[in-house]
């Protein structure tokens, strides 16, 4: 499938007008801290600790420390990772896309952190868990 003139034309004022708020020059880890450091043209600096992004949880050092800055400045890209992260979206507090948020709103929701909510888990467990969905 080949891209028309106009497409491109449209995809380039699109990546101009996103490049306003600010884009990516730089980027890197901080393993003192833990963290991604966002270099943006504006001269903020935007940190983040790698918990918090989707494809970084868990992720060793020296494999954090790699990162390519897209050349729009656009995206974070760790390359022994595969991950990527846009940086406007970055900007605006989102780490992930939406189903991995929601999946880690529901596992943090989930745990049983109060003392009152691990009793009833026990408690529900002692009589055999959840009942079973039926159809109606």
């Amino acid at each position: 499938m080949a891209i028309t003139k106009r497409e491109l034309d449209n995809a380039e004022k699109r990546t101009a007008e996103r490049r306003k708020a600010g884009y990516a020059i730089a980027a890197r880890y901080d393993r003192r801290t833990s963290r991604v450091v966002v270099t943006l043209n504006t001269g903020v600096q935007l940190a983040f600790s790698a918990k918090q992004a989707e494809g970084l949880a868990g992720a060793r050092p020296e494999d954090l420390a790699l990162i390519q800055v897209s050349p729009s400045g656009l995206g974070l890209h760790w390359p022994k990772l595969d991950a990527d992260v846009y940086v406007p979206a970055l900007l605006q507090g989102v780490f992930g896309s939406k189903d991995w948020i929601a999946r880690e709103l529901g596992a943090k929701g989930g745990r049983s952190r109060s003392e009152r909510k691990a009793f009833a888990a026990r408690e529900n467990g002692r009589k055999g868990g959840r009942p079973r969905k039926t159809a109606a």
